[in-house]
């Protein structure tokens, strides 16, 4: 490990790995030879001459990963602990506790729990504050404390949590956890069937060709794939999933790349399951990379009519590349383009502003491509649906909701007082409304806007500069607007944020499963594919059958 190599061992090390990649791109052979030496005369200068003693390889990793960062977000270096704790396992199995879990602010906090899996069958549920796990007490802890929750099939792991204020415990036992790529399918009426798929595991195609033939078995003569909030995952298994829709020998995807071997095309290679069943694909702004090649093949080739908001736009392809001492590096290695011909990266990394933030493409720069049968479609921002709807696009108010847990943590508030709901669901009232205004106030809730923060730090500066009792009545001043200007974007956007509150009060009575459910006859974007669906003539017409 880096932390106990002597010296006079890190430096070798580190500039072989570096000019083994280096190496790799003859013309700019010189120039990387030239910064490696420099890098390393620095390195090695700094090692043996700084007043305090120093840890090479907490140098070492700061540098690589500082020096990525000025890439993309998707180029990532993985030191050796971070390879034992992040190390993907596309099986989609793992021992585990079967709940989605995050640290904020210090705070392990349970998000999700999944039925019937561990996290749940110890009674734990979104909201809960993990204090302890075993014999460590998380306040004194600050690695990741996911590790503490691994182990074998069967372990059985003590757990103090804070709920409502309250010390509880419980005891997890660990067992095999499957990430279902399929959570949820199932008939809106006796001729639609309705797919989720959330996650690109090497069980995806799988699971949906198993979910499509079921549906079918069943009756259902149309079809709704619901890539809603799906982040993408492996290549191929899109490339599958297309290939139930689409002919064999169809190319749905290209990859190029400066390097000649990360050129690629991507064609089906299996015989379809129905290639004439009506199809919609519904996205959003977080349907990104895998979920993009889907919409964006089944888009061009005229397979399938896309429904909802512009999605994520990520036209970047990644190759994790093991490295010396166990480390590794995940890469972006090419640029995807779909059958017609466009890549759909929404921003450039290579160009960036004044905060160095890369730069988004301008929809006046979009380029026009088109499908194959002739209508038009455009690169530079993701998928841009064939049937674009304003609900499924948030205010900048909502994503601060989300980001900043005002609504997950009203939630929680909502169903400790509310416990024998049951089943039901709810109807959010203005009063309901009213009294979720009136939980932010309490929980000094921040929006975090540019505004706000601008606000937050001129006072800070003011405080500093000790001048912060003279400018008190302004600065009151402009707090009162801009909490009265946040309240007035609350009430103008109350519909979005009342759908949003019910999602996640549901998932605390019936979980996920429950929620889908509740989409299948209330969710307006599947309403309006289901009218698609039910209009042969807008259907055709969309797709110039």
């Amino acid at each position: 490990m880096y932390s106990i190599l002597k010296k006079r061992y890190i430096i070798p090390v580190a500039a072989s790995g570096l000019l083994f990649v280096g190496a790799s791109f003859s013309g700019d052979f010189f120039e990387v030879a030239k910064q490696i030496e420099i890098f390393t005369t620095m390195f090695k200068a700094v090692n043996m001459n700084y007043v305090d003693e120093t840890n090479p390889g907490e140098l070492m990793d700061k540098a690589i990963k500082n020096m990525l960062a000025d890439l993309d977000p998707y180029t990532v270096y993985f030191n050796e602990q971070d390879v034992v704790r992040y190390k993907i396992n596309n099986t989609a199995e793992f021992t585990g506790i079967g709940a989605i879990i995050t640290r904020k602010e210090g705070k392990l906090i349970v998000r999700e729990p999944y039925k019937n899996y561990p996290a749940d069958k110890a009674g734990l549920k979104a909201g809960d504050e993990i204090v302890q796990i075993g014999d460590v007490n998380l306040e004194d802890f600050k690695e990741d404390a996911g590790q503490l929750l691994r182990g074998v099939k069967n372990a059985k792991i003590d757990i103090k949590y804070k709920r409502q204020g309250k010390i509880l415990t419980t005891q997890l036992v660990l067992e095999e956890v499957e990430l279902r790529a399929v959570p949820f399918f199932g008939k809106i009426d006796d001729k639609t069937g309705y797919i989720v798929l959330n996650q690109f595991n090497n069980k995806a195609s799988l699971q949906t060709k198993e979910a499509l033939e079921q549906l079918k078995r069943q009756g259902a003569e149309k079809i709704i794939l619901d890539l809603r909030g799906n982040p993408g995952g492996l290549l191929h298994e899109a490339v599958n999933i297309c290939n139930l829709f689409v002919p064999k020998n169809e190319v749905i995807v290209t990859t190029k790349s400066k390097i000649e071997k990360h050129n690629n095309v991507y064609k089906t290679t299996r015989e379809p399951i129905d290639t004439e069943i009506p199809l919609i694909v519904i996205v959003d702004g977080k349907s990104a990379s895998a979920s993009e090649i889907v919409a964006g093949a089944l888009q061009d080739l005229d397979r399938a009519v896309i429904v909802g908001s512009r999605s994520f736009g990520k036209g970047l392809v990644q190759r994790p590349i093991d490295l010396s001492y166990g480390t590794q590096i995940k890469i972006t290695i090419s640029r995807y383009y779909t059958p017609s011909g466009r890549c759909i990266q929404a921003l450039n990394y290579g160009h960036k502003d004044q905060n160095g933030k890369a730069t988004r493409t301008l929809a006046a720069n979009y380029n026009a491509f088109k499908t194959r049968k002739g209508r038009t479609v455009y690169d530079g921002g993701g998928i841009l649906p064939d049937v674009e709807l304003a609900e499924t696009k948030l205010s900048g108010i909502t994503e601060a909701l989300v980001k900043n847990d005002g609504i997950f943590n009203f939630a929680t508030e909502y169903y400790y007082k509310n416990q024998n709901l049951g089943t039901n669901i709810p109807n959010l009232t203005d009063t309901d409304f009213a009294a979720f205004k009136q939980f932010l106030k309490k929980e000094n809730f921040s929006f975090d806007t540019e505004t706000e923060l601008a606000l937050k730090n001129t006072l800070a500066a003011a405080k500093k500069e000790k001048i912060d009792v003279a400018i008190a009545p302004e600065y009151q001043q402009l707090l009162t607007s801009l909490q009265k200007s946040e309240e007035n974007l609350l009430n103008q956007n109350q519909k979005e944020i009342k759908n949003l509150l019910l999602d996640e009060i549901i998932k605390r009575y019936q979980y996920k499963e429950g929620l889908y459910l509740y989409y299948t006859k209330n969710n307006s974007e599947i309403k309006k594919a289901v009218g698609i669906l039910n209009n042969q003539t807008e259907y055709n017409t969309l797709l110039k059958i």
